[in-house]
């Protein structure tokens, strides 16, 4: 750390790291409101605008702008600071949002969601990053449960929030309502972030390798979006689609390992830790994502619920995460072998889902509400553990790009999880095209469904032995009482 950074730290109080953490938390809602809030509301936008053929771009815009974005932040942060990117990140969602609720067309709107994705792509990397700066892995944890509740509160407040605004007042409501978040998060955090410590160095951006990330990333994002739903797996448009996917990922590897200074310095890709705790967490989450998108169809196509009693039925597998990730934060202050903490949450979730694939739809309700559950705390128990195992083992000005890197692996690991769900339960639908929110379930086949979600729940048991053993090769490096610069 610099002379300079330690004359902000040490100007820092308590009650000023609460303020800027209580900012930052606010900044993260944001971020993850945004990813379920528009949902329910879809709908009533396609119909307001009048093209409800194009509708699945106002997610794909999102998704494909933050994906690309999070990684560049992390380097910019590291580069030109946490608080200056922090700020431009909040400032492109505001102005985003703006941009949406003012979107004329669904084309307008597409390319304003697009916007508001290069803003919400460094909200939560950025976040992370700062409190990394702010206190050290061990203290750090004590955040753990706040972090969690947010993610937790953004998806069961999100969808229901999005139906209200739709339903009584407006749609765009959704994107107003980021205004005074956005406001509040900004001028929380920009006053008191200036006496924060600093611990950017000078480098060189790497423009080819970020043009390479952003374009395999794009393109892999495209292909999961619109492979069995836009164009069939084997048509040409999605062979051009793959071959142009490889070819970009295999150029960014070389240019990583060739550049003077690559985008994800080879330190950080070299390290055991990070390795492991970015696979396992991007694999718990991807799970978690999937699980949480194609549950709603098994409730109501499979065990029959209605739309609102699903709502109320997946309520323990949000929640749970909350609960995963206090213990698992406070007992990695306590234990050294801190990975078990991880692995035995897998274990339980693997445990779970294999109990559902097995049972299947005659699972008694409360039965599968505490399965729910049991899942949704195993998972839990990954991500906080998985996220300070990273920041703990890399140098803090290499913080905000390893944060992002954990980051953009959970996002590419969530829309690849999806995707791969989704395919699985297409062929329930005859190959129906549309997504998850467009399924007709009026005219499936409830035992075809049924059958379909057991290759998902066995899918998933796959996926989380593939988390379990990647946290297994994980090393259990002594938490860090104090930063090193």
């Amino acid at each position: 750390m610099t002379e300079d950074g330690r004359r902000q730290g040490a100007a820092l109080t308590r009650r000023d790291i609460t303020g800027i953490i209580t900012g930052l938390l606010l900044a993260m809602l944001l971020g993850a409101l945004d990813q379920t809030i528009v949902a329910t509301a879809m709908p009533t936008i396609g119909r307001d605008l009048g093209d409800p053929e194009h509708l699945p771009w106002i997610v794909t815009a999102y998704l494909l702008a933050a994906t690309a974005a999070t990684p560049l932040y992390g380097k910019l942060a590291d580069i030109h600071g946490r608080r200056i990117m922090l700020l431009w990140s909040i400032g492109l969602f505001m102005a985003g949002s703006v941009a949406c609720a003012l979107a004329p067309t669904m084309v307008a709107l597409a390319l304003a969601r697009g916007l508001q994705g290069l803003g919400g792509g460094g909200l939560i990397s950025l976040s992370q990053t700062i409190i990394a700066d702010l206190v050290s892995p061990r203290e750090r944890l004590r955040y753990q449960a706040a972090i969690a509740s947010v993610f937790v509160a953004s998806s069961v407040a999100g969808p229901a929030l999005g139906g209200v605004f739709a339903q009584h007042l407006h749609w765009t409501m959704i994107f107003w309502i980021n205004l005074p978040l956005g406001l509040a998060a900004f001028l929380i955090t920009n006053g008191r972030l200036r006496r924060a410590p600093r611990h950017e160095r000078p480098h060189a951006l790497d423009i080819a390798g970020a043009a390479l990330l952003t374009g395999a990333t794009t393109s892999l994002l495209l292909a999961l979006s619109w492979g069995g739903r836009v164009y069939p797996w084997g048509s040409a448009p999605m062979a051009v689609l793959a071959a142009a996917t490889l070819a970009l990922w295999v150029a960014f590897a070389l240019r990583l390992a060739r550049a003077a200074e690559p985008l994800v310095p080879p330190t950080i890709l070299r390290d055991r830790v990070v390795r492991a705790s970015t696979l396992g967490g991007a694999l718990a989450m991807g799970v978690f994502i999937g699980l949480s998108i194609y549950m709603p169809l098994w409730l109501e196509g499979v065990r029959g619920l209605s739309a609102s009693q699903s709502g109320l039925a997946l309520i323990p597998l949000m929640v749970g995460t909350v609960a995963g990730a206090t213990i698992a934060a406070r007992l990695m202050l306590r234990i050294r072998r801190y990975r078990l903490l991880p692995l035995a949450g897998l274990a339980l979730a693997i445990g779970a889902l294999l109990w559902m694939a097995l049972a299947g739809a005659p699972v008694d309700l409360l039965m599968l509400e505490t399965l729910f559950f049991l899942i949704s705390v195993g998972l839990g128990a990954v991500l906080p553990v998985s996220t300070i195992a990273v920041q703990n083992a890399v140098e803090l000005h290499e913080m905000g790009t390893a944060t992002a890197l954990a980051n953009g692996a959970r996002q590419l690991g969530g829309a690849i999880v999806v995707a791969m769900f989704g395919a699985l339960v297409i062929h329930a639908f005859g190959g129906a095209a549309g997504g998850h929110e467009g399924f007709d379930l009026a005219r499936v086949d409830r035992a075809a469904l049924a059958a379909a979600f057991q290759y998902v729940f066995v899918a998933a048991i796959g996926l989380l032995v593939a988390a379990f053993a990647a946290m297994a090769m994980m090393e259990d490096r002594p938490m860090r009482e104090r930063e090193r610069g």
